[in-house]
């Protein structure tokens, strides 16, 4: 089995496709079942945000074209669509893009820390569907180690930069001091309570949140002083918002063009400042066209979010190291549970050999030979059939010109250089499966 990742995030696609292969919470389980039973597929996760949609899957060699037929089929995807926005990363570069992910390195804002919580909810939502096993268990486990490493030996998180925070600051820039200003929050997630949280702290004057549960908006609203609605009650509250921030997991625009023109006829002609952060979006995109509405999506973060990238590059640099680090240490178990079955394979038929050869001394014993002839009997048959198999396959080894097993043979029993007689390699005078006579005294006493 061999590790496997794939998908898009906000570097290799715009907004507008990302939001057409978002995997919603409710359909997250059949969609794991499903990919879980494609050809060669043993293990799988899926992890979908807004700003990214990857596979991680343990797979058969050579059973990720079928991955790429099932995920252009679930979403409705042209294959050039596909092939032009899709990432693939193979083995060690599929542990790595994983602890990149989780340690923040491969988010729009680098080194936000949002992204290890979601990361192991698409864990914890791959454990309840059942199709992750021993391999992504042990590579989630390791990449969250990872991001815990990264954020207390870096300076990563030291700046509080997040899309919500970028959000924040661009409404600074366009409307100055927030305390004269109301701001609408549509959704009661994470990234809402961020952007509550730094609204608040830069002073703003009113908060109304709005959810399509209101025990979850009243718990996110009394915690800043702010005001709790249900969604149906929007457009009543619209016209009173200077800033509007937008990010639910609905698969429907909650905000559309015909309310937003009514709230600005009431507002006369004073501008509001609305940012989308949801995919796919909450707001619908006519709303930009608006006179005196300034619309944002993710996408148009960029700008805020690079000035404050360059404080963190440095610790990037570091945080990459530690990664290289823990990639090695991964591919070195993975490399070693690969083999362990192989080496079981070996102890087992040692075993089986020294079991049954030591029946037959026992019943030697039993038979009365002298001791001591039983127990060169046992070394010399014991070492006979441990010997065999590998003694014949390197005999045909070397008769088929194959170095390379001969090589091996010499690595695996530390041999020194080959002795001037090679047919000396073993002595197959023994028949390791020869029928001895244990019944009476005086039998094969010559073993």
């Amino acid at each position: 089995m061999t590790l496997f990742a794939c998908g898009v995030n906000h570097q290799s696609a715009p907004v507008d496709m990302r939001e057409r292969i978002v995997f919603g919470p409710d359909e997250l389980p059949g969609a794991l079942s499903e990919l879980h039973r494609c050809d060669g597929v043993e293990e799988a996760a899926i992890l979908s945000t807004c700003n990214r949609t990857d596979l991680y899957l343990g797979l058969q060699a050579g059973s990720d074209d079928a991955v790429r037929s099932w995920f252009q089929g679930y979403h409705g995807l042209s294959k050039r669509d596909l092939e032009r926005h899709m990432y693939t990363h193979h083995a060690d570069g599929a542990v790595r893009h994983v602890m990149r992910v989780a340690s923040g390195l491969d988010s729009m804002v680098l080194g936000e820390p949002q992204i290890l919580g979601q990361l192991k909810s698409a864990y914890g939502a791959a454990r309840s569907s059942g199709t992750v096993g021993t391999l992504l268990g042990k590579l989630f486990q390791q990449a969250f180690f990872v991001a815990k490493r990264v954020r207390t030996d870096t300076a990563i998180g030291a700046s509080p930069v997040s899309v919500a925070f970028a959000a924040v600051a661009l409404a600074r820039q366009i409307l100055g001091d927030l305390s004269t200003h109301t701001a609408l929050l549509i959704g009661a997630g994470e990234t809402i309570e961020l952007a509550a949280r730094h609204l608040s702290a830069k002073g703003l004057g009113r908060m109304v949140i709005a959810n399509r549960t209101l025990e979850s908006a009243h718990r996110l609203a009394s915690e800043f002083g702010g005001y709790a609605i249900e969604l149906a009650e929007i457009p009543v509250h619209l016209a009173e918002a200077d800033i509007v921030i937008a990010s639910t997991g609905s698969p429907d625009a909650i905000l559309h063009a015909e309310d937003v023109r009514r709230a600005m006829k009431s507002r006369r002609r004073r501008p509001v400042f609305m940012v989308d952060i949801a995919v796919p979006r909450d707001i619908d995109p006519e709303v930009g066209t608006l006179p005196d509405v300034y619309l944002y999506t993710v996408d148009d973060l960029h700008e805020v979010i690079e000035e404050n990238r360059n404080s963190r590059r440095d610790a990037a640099r570091q945080a990459e190291e530690i990664i290289d680090q823990h990639v090695g240490r991964f591919m070195g178990w993975l490399g070693t549970r690969e083999v362990l079955a192989t080496i079981n394979g070996v102890r087992g038929s040692a075993e089986a050999s020294r079991d049954e050869v030591l029946e037959r001394a026992r019943r030697r014993l039993a038979a009365g030979h002298p001791p001591e002839e039983v127990i060169r009997y046992l070394a010399n048959t014991l070492t006979n059939k441990l010997l065999h198999a590998p003694t014949v396959q390197i005999r045909h080894a070397g008769a088929g010109a194959r170095h390379d097993l001969v090589t091996a043979a010499r690595t695996l029993y530390d041999l020194e250089k080959p002795s001037a007689d090679p047919a000396g390699l073993a002595d197959p005078a023994v028949d390791p499966g020869e029928d001895d006579s244990d019944d009476a005294p005086g039998g094969d006493s010559n073993p």
